[in-house]
């Protein structure tokens, strides 16, 4: 079966080329709604109208159209307006006719400039990237699993693990070889801390204790899709914040637990060949150098200074980021810009000391290439926004979303088991589309507006989306750094295969599936908000 669902993902395009034939599968569409005078009924308020009396009772004209004048009627017990609920029918409107097609061609530059997660997803990557290419985060993630007690390894790789997700590819390519010796060293299977630690970067990439580039880049996505319905509709980087966060601890706890009972018992009676473990300090643990060491001190220090910085002016009254900006707090509504800062300062004091920048031209050059390594992104970006936006003007999606709304609403299915099953559409699609952006691009437009019909906001179907998404990472194929992890696997047991691996980290999609899964549905149950800016529901 995985055999199968490795070609079938293989021989899908590029998903740049699958958003551009879903842009034109939505104009023909259009084109077909149009012929066939499809339409719905949407139902929406308004003021109700009453008219305008003269002295004597009769209704008061307008001399220029010859209609009777009109007055919003007042509530006399509250004196607010009365709004009335009236059906409105919604048709599509074709992308193929004069007009849809000069739309299309007018509108190519502005669909992609206004195209929410690209401006905040390129900013906060440049702080990113500084501090990944100068060796910041790289040495950060070293030294914090270097001279761990061996009791705590486990969790503690697991941890470092979920958090490098603030570094993205980092985690894959620095932690595994350091876990691997770390349980050598023990005398454990390093076969045993390279699943922790893919675990933790992979099946938990969605969770953090910090807000990450990910965030910012799905609540647009998710902004996208919700203001087919409501246009002023507006999601914050950190509307799962508070969710992801506890998600971070029950990972943790739940892959401490499945390596200590599951996986590890595996390899007891294994031969080393096979991935059992070996003598003690068999492996050489790698150690920081004193360069290192003495970057992360200095860029720690100007990391707290810059946090001070950030702290004071959000609480003290007055400062920049104190008070509201609309829904959210100042704060909230900056917090790219402050991921930018975050990462760029101790990033840039680390590349000083360690030589990594030794002048101005070599952090321009960092955040030239850390541009050049999202070429792929912004191409993907190009076609999702035009996918995206024709889906909107085309009425299609409002339509679609009406539609899937009150085939939910007749069903009358809890909205707790709507997302459970959510997740799993996710985990299975993301056997065949691997990149997360990709397919949330393709899901947002029709499920965050199917779902905000029956009173789910887009925050809590991002946040499910991301609990589906993560948990299948480790047993896809279509995972690009599985060859990597498959290469660090033949370090020790050169006859692995993708088989062993599968084999390796399915009682870790299993398990996060089911506890991940149980606490969104508990957290849906307490009514609490999935993070600032985050509610649970949405009024249609």
């Amino acid at each position: 079966m995985l055999d199968r669902i490795e070609r079938v993902g293989n021989a899908l395009p590029d998903p740049a080329t699958l958003f551009l034939l879903g842009a034109l599968t939505v104009m023909g569409l259009s084109q077909l709604a149009v012929s066939l005078d499809w339409s719905v009924q949407k139902t929406v308020t308004r003021e109700l109208q009453v008219p305008v009396l003269d002295a004597a009772g009769q209704p008061v004209m307008d001399p220029l159209s010859g209609r009777a004048l009109t007055v919003a009627q007042l509530d006399p017990a509250t004196g607010d307006v009365v709004r009335e609920r009236v059906a409105v029918p919604v048709r599509a409107v074709s992308l193929l006719s004069s007009d849809g097609l000069y739309w299309a061609i007018s509108s190519l530059v502005a669909n992609f400039k206004n195209f929410p997660p690209l401006a905040i997803v390129l900013v906060g990557m440049l702080g990113i990237g500084l501090a990944e290419r100068t060796g910041f985060i790289g040495a950060l993630l070293k030294a914090t699993l270097v001279g761990m007690p061996q009791a705590l390894l486990t969790p503690t790789v697991f941890l470092v693990g979920v958090l490098s997700s603030v570094a993205l590819d980092a985690g894959y390519v620095v932690l595994p070889p350091v876990a691997m010796a770390l349980y050598r060293q023990a005398g454990r299977s390093p076969l045993v801390g390279l699943a922790a630690v893919f675990a933790g970067t992979s099946a938990g990439f969605s969770a953090n204790l910090s807000i990450t580039a990910l965030d910012p880049l799905l609540a647009g996505l998710s902004e996208s899709g919700a203001r087919i319905l409501d246009p002023g509709y507006a999601v914050a980087a950190t509307a799962n914040w508070w969710f992801m966060i506890a998600s971070t601890f029950l990972l943790v706890a739940v892959g401490w637990a499945v390596t200590a009972f599951w996986v590890e018992p595996r390899f007891h009676a294994k031969s080393v060949e096979e991935g059992g473990a070996g003598s003690a300090e068999a492996d050489a643990a790698p150690e920081l150098s004193d360069l290192e060491r003495r970057g992360l001190r200095r860029a720690g220090l100007a990391a707290l200074v810059a946090l001070a910085v950030m702290l004071a002016a959000t609480w003290i009254p007055g400062a920049p980021l104190h008070g509201m900006s609309g829904r959210f707090p100042r704060w909230v509504s900056a917090i790219v810009p402050l991921i930018f800062l975050g990462f760029f300062v101790p990033g840039l004091v680390y590349g000083v000391v360690t030589g990594a920048t030794r002048s101005d031209k070599d952090v321009a050059r960092i955040l030239g290439e850390t541009m050049a390594a999202m070429g792929p992104y912004i191409v993907l970006a190009f076609f999702a926004a035009q996918f995206i936006e024709y889906f909107r003007h085309s009425g299609l999606g409002e339509m679609l979303a009406i539609s899937g709304g009150q085939a939910l609403t007749r069903a009358q299915l809890p909205p707790t088991l709507l997302m459970a099953a959510f997740v799993g559409v996710v985990m299975v699609g993301n056997l065949f589309i691997g990149s997360m952006s990709a397919k949330y691009a393709f899901f947002a437009p029709v499920f965050v507006p199917m779902f905000m019909q029956v009173g789910i906001s887009a925050e809590l179907t991002q946040a499910a989306y991301r609990v589906g998404d993560s948990v299948s990472n480790v047993i896809t194929p279509l995972n690009p750094y599985v060859v990597i992890i498959l290469v660090f696997m033949q370090r020790y047991v050169p006859r692995a295969g993708i088989g062993t691996l599968v084999a390796l980290m399915l009682p870790y999609a299993i398990v996060f599936g089911l506890t991940w899964t149980t606490l969104l549905v508990l957290w849906m149950l307490s009514g609490a908000p999935l993070g600032p800016g985050g509610p649970l529901t949405y009024a249609p």
